[in-house]
């Protein structure tokens, strides 16, 4: 190629005659060396050969001049082209427009192209070329169009690029240009559309840009970090029909002369730090379409003089400081089509007449002080798609012209006072996705329409209201339902069948109901499920053993019902069963203890009587506890049996403590103790720690004892769950696990262990002591008030650091798999130390994810790609980590805080920010005083990247632990 390249140069510069007037076969030779650099579909370019240059003109994307079969123009756009562009393109003098425009062409953009002075139009958009545009821009004086939007382009704006006084359109967006906008960019008199958005512009916005005066289109937003405000000089761009200023950082007031810009059909000024009033000038914009101030800082009422705005068909103030109430004109606009102002300070009615138009498609008035009834126009011409009312104090019923809104997809009236019957049509609407209606006082029963099949609808949430009655069997027609939420209601009745045709469920929540009957083991049939709580109902009978067909549940509760018979072992094998709750029912029999029931609390079985194999409740003593009761006899002499059995079995207790504690302090025989380091005391001091006055924490591995050895030190003694013997999965309960990791890792920030002790029967792990406990326990206890932000600050840095080194700096590198705050310990100097390992298990490939047999971890804490896909690597850890910084900005715990059920602190932080790190005062924990906000926010920051969904997204260990170093630097 490069050969080719070099002759052709040959014939073309050495040859005069055949530069100035080059021939079809010339032009095909420039063409042809052209294709080589090319990566492409071959047969597109079938028809660029040499021999066949006497039809160049009619080769595909090649057009000529008919007089001089010249070629003019060059169209390879949208073919999906990789691999260079060669600087022998410029040897096609007479090239007016090129446009390689949406290909994969990379490397270094030949600056020869700028050669050629008949060119007029250039189009490199949405590529990959790199490097700088420092070029001679003086020879193309005819260029009107230059478009290199989305490239990587780096470096400083080009300066003289304002010598091409003839370019009308020019598009640097996309790039990676920094510095400042060059003030020489006042010097465009013909240019109609700048864009410089999406790079990584600073400084203020020059006032020369005033001086564009033919300017009709400005884009200086996304990802540019402009300082100060908004020059008022640009509101003599009075030709300027779009406008747009979004995410650049800039502040201060809106100036009031933008009210000249009247051609303006589009004004984009959100997600700023913009402050003051909107104008009144506005009202001079009436040609304004898409007016966008949302996510600022702006206050004051919506003025008046907005009425003028006939034309207006998007209205987008949300996230501001607006107060006072939504004017009755807004409801007149007659063109107006979507009408965002959730988040802000409104208070009054919801204009009676809003909707009247016609043309309203979608509103959002969320998170308000709005009172009074909703309107019942809102979807009079049936073009109402999403509307959201959420969190207001409304009132009154539901439109009854809701139930022939066949348009509406997204409806969230959700935590207002709305009373009544939902209408009987409005959940079978043939587009509706999703209905949120919950924690309001709707009463009523649902309608049942068996011979509609709305496969649309994916999410319904009615919780916490008053409806009564069965739940209809149509309910198994929503195909495509995801969530069901129907949970702190009043329904009767059994809990239908037809739940198991959902095959698409993901949640089923019908807690706190009143519901009757047995549970259906058709539910096993609902395959990806995930959550499924059946709680404080009356059902009885016993679990269908059908449930563990459903592979992927992650939370069960059938707690508070009158269940009995025994817990089905078969659960065991749900490997993604992390949280389960069978207390206060009446169970019998012995608790499983294969499989994911290593895990579960002892809280998850108790007010079970005759439930056995726990703690509280071993069987030995349920099974004698039974026996007395049934062979009691009446009267005295059955009475004197009774004693007598009593003091036997007294004297048998007896016998059995002593003996018990003979055996405890037998030496090794009986216990074999392992230790890491020397130690002053031995296997019988350990075990004689074993008490229920010793127990400082319970957790689902095992049991945690206070131990004081002989000469008086103290140490931590965890005694790891019994084994069930029968069982394959995970026998020894982490053990192996701890002792494999712990045994040879040495870290400060990593609780240490001393020492190990076990018997045929039990596993014992030795402990430093940590006189303060788990983080969890101090921060969302009574002692939470005395963790100032400095502590935790400090506990945040040191936490992250012991991560660090299990992720950074052991080989191979080593997954924590159960981070969170009741697994980070505090000494006495409230110093960090990650522990319990139980759960953790090595990355044995370098840079892969490892596919769990199981989920094990703690619910609110655990990855989405771990919940669903039992996919881990590091970044699960990052996510959970995420989650304790949350907890430690908010004070709150992950799950069970916030008021809604399901809810957990990652959702309810975004829904309080928007994940804007300046809003963060609005979620710190109240407890703590003199909180550094810069700090506080970067703390935040770093949180926001951990618990981002895609784990590609989100740091590593060590950058958090640079991050959150960077928090106490910066301040």
């Amino acid at each position: 190629m490069a050969c080719s390249a070099v002759w052709v140069l040959f014939i073309l510069f050495i040859s005069p005659s055949l530069s100035l007037n080059p021939s079809l076969q010339n032009q095909a030779t420039i063409l042809v060396s052209l294709k080589q650099s090319f990566v492409s579909d071959s047969s597109l370019f079938d028809a660029w050969k040499q021999s066949n240059h006497s039809s160049l003109c009619s080769w595909p994307f090649i057009q000529c001049d008919p007089t001089n079969q010249l070629v003019l123009s060059l169209n390879i756009s949208n073919l999906n082209i990789s691999g260079s562009l060669s600087p022998i393109i410029a040897s096609l003098k007479s090239l007016e427009n090129l446009s390689i425009a949406n290909n994969a062409f990379s490397g270094p953009f030949p600056a020869e192209v700028f050669n050629l002075s008949s060119l007029r139009r250039l189009n490199i958009s949405n590529n990959q070329f790199n490097g700088s545009l420092n070029w001679d821009f003086i020879k193309p004086k005819e260029l009107t169009i230059f478009d290199a939007y989305n490239n990587d382009f780096s470096g400083s704006l080009p300066l003289n690029i304002t010598e091409l006084q003839k370019l009308q359109h020019l598009d640097l967006g996309g790039n990676y240009f920094f510095g400042r906008i060059p003030l020489n960019y006042g010097r465009f008199r013909r240019l109609e559309y700048l864009s410089l958005a999406g790079n990584d512009l600073g400084g203020p916005i020059p006032d020369v840009l005033a001086n564009l005066t033919s300017l009709k289109q400005l884009y200086l937003g996304y990802f540019n970090h402009f300082q100060g405000p908004i020059p008022t000089k640009l509101g003599d761009l009075v030709n300027l029909v779009h406008l747009d200023l979004s995410s650049c950082g800039i502040s201060g007031p809106i100036p009031s002369e933008f009210g000249n810009l009247n051609k303006l059909d589009t004004l984009f000024l959100q997600t700023n730090q913009l402050s003051g009033p909107i104008p009144p000038s506005f009202g001079n914009l009436t040609n304004l379409k898409s007016l966008d101030l949302s996510n600022n800082a702006i206050g004051g009422e919506i003025p008046l003089e907005l009425k003028d705005l006939k034309n207006l068909s998007l209205m987008h103030l949300f996230i501001n400081r607006l107060q006072g109430e939504i004017p009755g004109f807004v409801a007149k606009l007659p063109s107006l089509e979507v009408l965002k102002l959730w988040q802000n300070n409104l208070t009054g009615v919801i204009p009676p007449k809003l909707g009247w138009n016609g043309q309203l498609r979608e509103l959002d008035l969320s998170s308000n002080k709005l009172t009074g009834s909703i309107p019942r126009g809102l979807c009079i011409r049936r073009k109402l798609e999403i509307l959201i009312l959420l969190n207001n104090l409304l009132f009154g019923p539901l439109p009854a012209g809701f139930s022939n809104c066949n348009s509406l997809s997204r409806v969230r009236l959700g935590q207002n006072y709305l009373t009544g019957s939902i209408p009987r049509e409005f959940l079978y609407l043939p587009v509706l996705s999703l209905v949120e209606l919950h924690n309001n006082y709707l009463s009523g029963e649902l309608s049942n329409k068996p011979s509609k099949h709305p496969a649309k609808l994916s999410q319904l949430n009615l919780s916490n209201n008053r409806l009564s009655g069965p739940i209809p069997v149509s309910i198994g027609n929503f195909s495509g339902l995801q969530n069901l939420l129907l949970g702190g209601n009043r329904f009767t009745g059994a809990v239908p069948p037809e739940l198991g045709r959902l095959k698409r469920v993901l949640k089923i929540d019908l807690s706190r109901n009143n519901f009757t009957g047995s549970i259906p083991p058709e539910l096993g049939g609902c395959e990806l499920l995930t959550f499924l709580d059946l709680s404080r109902n009356s059902l009885g009978g016993a679990v269908p053993i059908e449930l563990a067909k459903i592979r992927i549940l992650n939370y069960l509760n059938v707690s508070s019902n009158r269940l009995n018979g025994s817990i089905p072992r078969e659960l065991g094998t749900i490997k993604s069963l992390t949280s389960a709750d069978f207390s206060h029912n009446n169970f019998s029999g012995k608790v499983p203890t294969m499989g994911q029931f290593s895990y579960f609390n002892v809280s998850s079985f108790v007010g079970n009587e005759r439930l056995c194999g726990l703690a509280f409740n071993p069987c030995e003593r349920a099974r004698a506890q039974g026996d007395q009761t049934k062979h009691r006899f009446a009267g005295k002499f059955k009475l004197i049996i009774a004693l007598g059995l009593l003091s036997c079995s007294s004297i048998f207790a007896l016998t059995a403590i002593v003996k018990t504690r003979r055996w405890l302090r037998r030496d090794s025989d009986a216990w074999r103790l392992t230790a890491f380091q020397k130690l002053s005391f031995g296997s019988g001091d350990v075990a004689e720690c074993l008490k229920e006055n010793n127990i400082i924490g319970r957790g689902g591995a095992g049991t945690v004892y206070r131990c004081v050895t002989p000469n008086g030190d103290c140490v931590a003694v965890k005694r790891l769950s019994g084994i069930d013997k029968g069982s394959t999965h995970n026998r020894d309960n982490g053990f192996s696990a701890e002792i494999r990791i712990l045994g040879r890792i040495r870290h400060r920030n990593i609780v240490r262990l001393l020492a190990f002790c076990k018997n045929k029967e039990t596993n014992l792990l030795v402990y430093e002591y940590m006189s303060n406990g788990s983080l969890g326990e101090v921060l969302h206890g009574k002692r939470g008030r005395y963790l100032d932000w400095e502590v935790r600050l400090k506990i945040a840095v040191e936490a992250a650091k012991g991560l660090c080194y299990l992720h950074h700096d052991c080989c191979p590198t080593v997954l924590h798999r159960d981070v969170k705050s009741n697994n980070i310990l505090l000494d006495a100097e409230f110093e960090a130390h990650v522990a319990d390992f139980g759960l953790a298990k090595f990355l044995r490939d370098s840079g892969t994810s490892e596919c769990m047999s199981a989920i094990a971890g703690s619910y609110g804490y655990i990855a989405p790609e771990y919940a669903y896909t039992l996919k881990v690597d590091e970044k699960s850890d990052v996510y959970s980590f995420g989650v304790v910084l949350l907890e430690l900005v908010t004070g709150r715990r992950p799950v069970g805080d916030f008021g809604e059920e399901g809810l957990d602190i990652v959702r309810w932080t975004k829904s309080n920010t928007n994940w804007n790190k300046d809003r963060v005062v609005e979620i710190l924990d109240h407890r703590m005083s003199e909180v550094p906000v810069d700090e506080a926010a970067q703390v935040f920051f770093v949180a926001m990247l951990c618990v981002h969904e895609q784990s590609v997204e989100r740091p590593t260990m060590r950058e958090v632990v640079q991050m959150l170093s960077q928090a106490k630097q910066q301040s």
